[in-house]
């Protein structure tokens, strides 16, 4: 990775002032902590031109890369008119080596889970990439890996069934302190987000779940309507309830 420390020399400010030039410039001030800073504090996207102090940026970004699974990071303004989407480059600058690396990695499986034409290996000491045939949407074919040669079916993982359907819509049967299992899907804590397919957990909060792969909202329950999560404000137009939905942090 020693091309990341160069990546550093892309500075994302438009020039590098000199003392004087500071001592003469006004302050701005950070939209994320609200605090006036030196323009030799800040930095300025490339993609938006929104300007945001180093420090604060560095933490946004660590917590983005652990929190967001791969997805592409956004400016932080919420508010963002040129809905800003940071550059590898600017990622390289702002985080440790071990961090980009993770991001990196994270973004390549989250791009594996996202391309119909590929996915992984369901067995756990494999995990290789394993083409997919072209077939329409929804239809499971037959997917053999290359590494192990496991044949698995491409919708639900499982060892191939050629005569028989998937059986994702049938309830996950998890243990509970009292040995039982839960007898309907709504029941289940764990269940796959309905666009990616990838499995996310429900511990507390409303009935809205947000999967953290590829940012699809969905209501708990697919016979219940999305509600309006409780912690956001009562929008007022169409475009207020999408950033509502957004903010939502029960």
């Amino acid at each position: 990775m020693g091309s990341v420390g160069g990546l550093h020399r892309l500075t994302m400010t438009a020039e590098n002032p000199t003392p004087a030039d500071l001592a003469l410039a006004p302050l701005v001030t950070c939209k994320l902590c609200l605090c006036e800073q030196s323009l030799d504090k800040m930095t300025t996207l490339q993609e938006c031109r929104c300007i945001f102090c180093t420090a604060c940026l560095k933490q946004y970004m660590q917590l983005a890369i652990r929190e967001g699974c791969g997805s592409p990071i956004t400016c932080p303004d919420m508010v963002c008119l040129n809905h800003g989407t940071l550059q590898e480059a600017e990622i390289a600058c702002l985080v440790p080596v071990d961090q980009f690396q993770l991001y990196q990695r994270l973004k390549f499986e989250r791009e594996v889970h996202l391309d119909p034409s590929r996915t992984w290996c369901p067995v756990a000491d494999c995990q290789t990439v394993c083409p997919v045939a072209s077939s329409d949407p929804g239809q499971p074919v037959l997917v053999e890996c290359p590494s192990c040669h496991l044949k698995f079916c491409s919708c639900c993982k499982d060892a191939w069934h050629a005569e028989m359907s998937c059986r994702e819509s049938q309830p996950i049967a998890l243990p509970t302190e009292h040995g039982t299992l839960f007898g309907t899907d709504a029941e289940a804590p764990i269940k796959p987000c309905p666009v990616c397919r990838v499995y996310i957990e429900r511990n507390e909060g409303c009935a809205q779940m947000m999967c953290k792969n590829c940012k699809h909202t969905f209501p708990r329950s697919p016979a219940a309507p999305l509600p309006r999560c409780p912690a956001a404000p009562l929008p007022r137009c169409p475009a207020a309830l999408q950033l509502a939905s957004r903010r939502c942090t029960c």
